[in-house]
């Protein structure tokens, strides 16, 4: 090792111009991205993405085509939609979720017999709620949209008064028209 702060030493002697090759200092190669070797870096880099492209649509087309088939991947549900039915129609009747879960028993995977969690009827129960939810929204939105539809079924703009410039204003026009700080 040579000494600290001194010139490179390698026991006694100054290193030569063979000695530098072999041990110490720069090197340039094929594995040095500063040299000759950046160009072969940023080729394998390409080639990388790629292949990871590649890899990401064939997955993407096989799940596209077993989703077309009816399977999806994943566990089964815990809470099947008889059990949701069931435990909604307890809920009804005024059970709570803890009389109800030691009567719904697993019917597949790797709890099949078991009973389930309280845990999983209500996330089962937050799930069917937001189906629900989604639903609404989605009717709401289909009887404001027949709302804007006329006769021939063509969507046509709200009706607007035209007012001329001697018609008095009403108070909605008169407050539309004010400036925003002197509201």
């Amino acid at each position: 090792m040579p000494p600290r702060g001194g010139p490179a030493t390698w026991p006694g002697r100054p290193l030569s111009v063979s000695d530098r090759r072999e041990g110490s200092g720069k090197r340039s190669s094929s594995s040095d991205p500063s040299g000759p070797g950046r160009l072969l870096f940023a080729f394998f880099a390409a080639m990388a993405e790629t292949e990871r492209e590649n890899v990401r649509e064939s997955t993407l087309e096989g799940l596209d085509a077993a989703a077309r088939k009816g399977k999806h991947g994943g566990r089964p549900p815990v809470i099947t939609e008889d059990m949701l039915h069931t435990v909604l129609r307890r809920r009804a009747n005024g059970e709570s979720v803890e009389q109800i879960q030691p009567d719904l028993i697993i019917p597949t995977g790797k709890r099949k017999g078991q009973a389930a969690s309280v845990a999983s009827i209500y996330r089962a129960l937050a799930e069917h709620e937001k189906k629900e939810a989604y639903a609404e929204a989605v009717e709401a939105a289909h009887a404001d949209f027949a709302d804007l539809q006329d006769v021939d079924g063509i969507p046509r703009p709200r009706r607007v008064r035209i007012r001329r410039p001697d018609d008095p204003l009403t108070l909605e026009e008169a407050a539309r028209e004010r400036p925003r700080c002197c509201r």
